[in-house]
């Protein structure tokens, strides 16, 4: 109960953060100016090009998704490193460990708040998805728990893995150490740049031991054409979606022993 009231509670503030306000503002923006090359590609199709139209959709569509996926791991991990942050700086924590809330109670608190509020941003972003393909007369064939799931997970291991550095230094520098993790999960993947050969085993251990968030893109599922959908399977599935649980829980709980340790008042 006590933690289910924390997570509520992180969400409700959600809704008067002015950064994530802005952010989800700047989202729309960006996919009502999408609609114009949508509405063009709609008025354009015919029965000769509908197929050539079809795979212009997909691309618009796909780039304005991950735009927006993009967006969500900011949210998701500013939203935790700033849900803790805002609790410690202004001294609340004190109060609500007073009830009393245990300190794993109150981190799996806000950790649950923000993963609520994502939810409904992926419910946002994917609506916005169907609406986009509907309005230019495509439709899109994933499966709908892919859109839902995918992202979700991804988010839960950027949140924990902002809660993990927020409890040791502020969250614009947690923001900018997760700058720096996903451009090293970029560049050591198997669609990274290429590595002079002396620096291959750095490469390689960066690769093992940064979290693969690449394989919880549920971009790569969002298709227009049945035909054109990558086939994966259960097992695929069952192999990715439990490799990111299991990420986002051992990062919960070394934010949680991390803040088991760390001073409630500030300097």
């Amino acid at each position: 109960m006590k933690v289910g009231t924390l997570a509520l509670s992180t969400l409700e503030s959600f809704l008067h953060n002015r950064i994530v306000v802005l952010v989800l503002i700047l989202g729309m923006c960006v996919v009502l100016l999408m609609m114009i090359p949508l509405w063009g590609a709609k008025v354009a199709t015919n029965s000769a090009n509908h197929q050539a139209m079809e795979g212009m959709v997909l691309e618009v569509v796909s780039r304005v998704m991950s735009f927006m996926s993009a967006l969500g791991s900011i949210l998701a991990a500013w939203g935790a490193a700033d849900a803790v942050h805002t609790e410690l700086k202004s001294g609340t924590v004190l109060a609500v460990m007073a009830r009393p809330v245990k300190r794993w109670e109150f981190l799996l608190g806000k950790y649950l708040g923000v993963m609520l509020f994502m939810f409904c941003y992926v419910l946002l972003m994917l609506g916005m998805s169907y609406f986009l393909v509907t309005f230019a007369g495509m439709k899109v064939h994933a499966a709908v728990w892919i859109l839902l799931i995918y992202p979700m997970i991804r988010y839960a291991i950027y949140a924990g893995m902002a809660l993990v550095l927020t409890t040791f230094v502020h969250p614009t520098v947690v923001m900018g150490l997760l700058l720096v993790t996903w451009l090293l999960t970029e560049s050591s993947g198997p669609e990274g740049f290429e590595w002079t050969p002396k620096l291959q085993w750095l490469k390689t251990g960066l690769y093992y031991f940064m979290p693969s968030t690449n394989l919880l893109t549920e971009g790569r599922f969002l298709s227009l054409r049945q035909a054109s959908i990558k086939q994966v399977g259960w097992a695929q599935h069952a192999i990715s979606l439990g490799y990111g649980l299991d990420c986002a829980l051992i990062l919960v709980l070394l934010a949680m022993w991390s803040f088991h340790y760390r001073s409630l008042r500030q300097d």
